[in-house]
């Protein structure tokens, strides 16, 4: 029986199996995955994310956020980013390229209502995230829906690092119907 990482298909499927963990057990490496953007004025920002939905037949993973996040900023500005993952216990570091596609107010008050009271907390701050406050706790949590934003994220490249023993790497692209290529670690 061959292990996931000899071959393109079993690399792919893989990854999206981490990704779906991710979305199934809290403590799963790809739960908070690194996401990152360019600014508007060009430089690279980073910052710990929850992947909230994937899709693997369709390509997509969603993310929610702040509608007045420097994120959102960002992609309105430059819609691409990058999401990545660390999955220490397969030794697979998964890197994908994204278009993304803010969406917010009555596109998703279905998913609004989804949200526990407990988390809808964190979409609502005032002032809004990255104002200047006065003081570490200057700031007031009133869950808002009109705030609440989903990050609707087309995968268009995958990279794929196995860091086992023998390291392989494959990428794998949208727009050659997910076929793979294996490349040099």
């Amino acid at each position: 029986m061959s292990e996931w990482f000899e071959s393109r298909k079993g690399m792919r499927d893989e990854v999206w199996d981490t990704i779906v963990q991710g979305l199934i057990d809290p403590d799963h490496p790809a739960k908070t995955p690194t996401f990152a953007t360019v600014s508007p004025h060009g430089w690279p920002e980073a910052r710990t994310v929850v992947i909230r939905g994937a899709d693997p037949e369709a390509g997509t993973v969603s993310v929610y956020t702040d509608i007045y996040s420097d994120k959102v900023r960002s992609l309105k500005a430059n819609p691409r980013a990058a999401l990545v993952i660390w999955d220490h216990r397969k030794s697979l570091q998964v890197r994908l390229s994204l278009q993304v596609t803010v969406r917010s107010g009555a596109s998703v008050r279905d998913l609004w209502e989804k949200v526990p009271d407990h988390s809808q907390l964190s979409y609502g701050v005032a002032p809004v995230p990255g104002h200047p406050i006065e003081e570490r706790l200057a700031y007031q949590k009133r869950p808002d829906p009109d705030a609440f934003a989903v990050l609707d994220c087309e995968v268009l490249t995958i990279d794929a690092v196995y860091l086992g023993r023998d390291h392989q790497r494959a990428i794998y692209s949208r727009s050659d119907d997910w076929v793979g290529q294996w490349l040099s670690p």
